[in-house]
């Protein structure tokens, strides 16, 4: 039985949900263009992504339904991040003179980067909704050795997209090579995860 369609189903699945204007995506953006820990940061979204598709295909996205109020938690706990995160990004906006990454900015250790990278992966509840949920649901139901194939498909999604990202950043460098420019990323940074920050909320309530 070739296992074709499932690695394409995976892989086509896993683009169309990650591509698109998020946090962690945002973030990684941020990272290319600084050229502070690309790699680790690249392989660190890559990796969980693929550990949390795998978790749902072999069936924890069950568990997950099952625990009361987590989704809450969750949601709670990411509006607040995001909501701190935006704030920040909004006020580097306000000092556009130490936004270069070679001017008063200094760079975040390796340690702090990943951390950062975490928070922005794991306190997404949206990222269990796609991952966990929806891929898990899609890729369990493939038959017999479709279900590891198409984790790896998706992986190889999140791979190519997160590395894409994160060195292609490096073609934009000249435009950010300006101080105004920088204000626009982390003005349309803060406002977005100030966006994000509300809808979690605004879900939350409903």
């Amino acid at each position: 039985m070739s296992l074709l369609p499932s690695f394409s189903s995976g892989f086509l699945l896993g683009a169309s949900l990650i591509v698109a204007i998020g946090a962690q995506n945002m973030f990684v953006l941020r990272q290319g263009l600084k050229g502070e820990h690309v790699l680790p940061v690249v392989c660190f979204c890559a990796a969980a992504d693929l550990v949390l598709t795998a978790a749902g295909v072999l069936g924890a996205g069950a568990g997950l339904r099952a625990v009361p109020g987590l989704a809450l938690v969750l949601t709670l706990g990411g509006a607040a991040f995001l909501l701190c995160y935006g704030i920040m990004a909004l006020r580097r906006a306000a000092r556009p003179g130490i936004l270069l990454p070679a001017g008063g900015e200094p760079p975040a250790s390796l340690a702090a980067t990943l951390g950062r990278t975490a928070s922005f992966t794991f306190l997404n509840p949206h990222v269990y909704l796609d991952t966990v949920l929806l891929m898990g649901a899609v890729g369990g139901s493939q038959p017999g050795g479709g279900r590891l194939a198409f984790i790896a498909g998706a992986g190889a999604a999140s791979l190519l997209w997160f590395s894409t990202l994160g060195f292609g950043a490096r073609l934009l460098a000249p435009f950010f090579a300006r101080p105004a420019a920088w204000r626009v990323l982390d003005g349309l940074v803060g406002l977005v995860m100030l966006a994000l920050a509300a809808a979690l909320v605004a879900g939350a309530l409903r």
